[in-house]
């Protein structure tokens, strides 16, 4: 265990210092006009909320092994459970302070959470469960995630219609930051959302009973399981966990982006993809670093060509990082 964790040290601090670089890189290539600054500060806002996503995506991997394609359908579920309750049950209102949106969004947002929670679980007893005790390959479980993002998808077509929506809203002011930066103060709200949920989950993994029994069914589920760890119980957490974060990434993108449509998950696949393959697969810290840097890449380069070709900019990072560097950035060996 100590030669392991010494073998971590030394890529920890390239990483650190690779990672000072290219901060450095960007913030001279701004100050000479070179790039944009306001791209990248729009980037690292809509990277914290990819890195959500990815975060919860990345812990179903570390547990269960296998890519999870209906993670991006959980945020489109948790962006329309909102809206639905913003627009029929809760008050409406806007412009809480500085804030587009009104206080009824503070008692959606748990609510929310709570109903693709419910979903998550659920779709895991009947569906992934089951196939996981028939011992089915990870690949058959990966194609069984994309039927169910497929059916929740169709579902919101059902139940919402495909047009754009938007939560109850009124205009506001921008913060104007120096070199062309204009910043919206829901994005301070979205940044500070992730970093405390970040900080919350890193206590839990750290800290807590349940999440040491999580560390240590991702290193090893069988053995955990012998060790007398309720694998299970860590399944239903993982679940909880993945998709209350993507839940609140939805609903969080709606908010960003001031409008929600029923691909809007959808759309996100390539980049939460990236990311977690940037990062690492199965490091959760590394999943949201990962995302911060294809969501900053993909917006400095729309200087140059046009928005319609960011996906593209993520699956070439993607593939990029998979032919270079397997493992991630953060990823190290067994």
């Amino acid at each position: 265990m100590l030669e392991r964790v010494a073998n971590r040290l030394p890529l920890r601090v390239t990483v650190s210092r690779t990672v000072l670089a290219i901060a450095l890189v960007v913030l001279v290539l701004a100050f000479l006009s070179i790039i944009k600054m306001n791209l990248v500060v729009n980037g690292l806002f809509l990277g914290t909320i990819i890195g959500l996503g990815a975060i919860g995506r990345s812990m179903v991997y570390g547990i269960l092994k296998f890519a999870h394609i209906a993670h991006g359908a959980y945020m489109t579920w948790g962006a329309y459970i909102a809206f639905f309750l913003l627009g029929t049950l809760l008050p409406h209102s806007t412009g809480f302070g500085p804030f587009t949106f009104g206080y009824s969004l503070f008692i959606a947002l748990p609510l929310t959470i709570m109903a693709v929670v419910a979903t998550a679980i659920i779709l895991d007893r009947l569906i992934y469960r089951r196939l996981r005790r028939r011992g089915v390959s990870m690949v058959l479980l990966a194609m069984t995630s994309l039927g169910v993002a497929i059916a929740l998808r169709g579902l919101v077509y059902v139940i919402w219609g495909g047009g754009t929506e938007q939560y109850p809203r009124l205009s506001k002011f921008f913060y104007q930051l120096p070199m062309g930066v204009r910043i919206p103060p829901d994005w301070i709200f979205i940044g500070a959302l992730t970093v405390i949920l970040v900080l919350a989950l890193y206590l839990f993994l750290t800290r807590s009973k349940m999440g040491k029994a999580m560390r240590a069914t991702s290193d090893n589920l069988e053995l955990a399981r012998v060790s007398g760890i309720n694998t299970e119980r860590v399944v239903w957490w993982t679940w909880a966990i993945g998709a209350a974060l993507a839940a609140t990434a939805g609903v969080m993108l709606a908010v960003f982006q001031a409008q929600l449509k029923p691909d809007m998950g959808w759309n996100m696949l390539i980049p939460l993809f990236a990311a977690v393959i940037l990062g690492g697969i199965g490091n959760p810290y590394g999943a949201l670093a990962g995302a911060l840097i294809i969501a900053v890449t993909a917006e400095v380069s729309t200087q140059w060509i046009t928005p319609a070709y960011k996906p593209a900019i993520a699956f070439g990072i993607m593939i990029a990082t998979l032919l270079l560097r397997p493992r991630g950035l953060f990823g190290v060996k067994d």
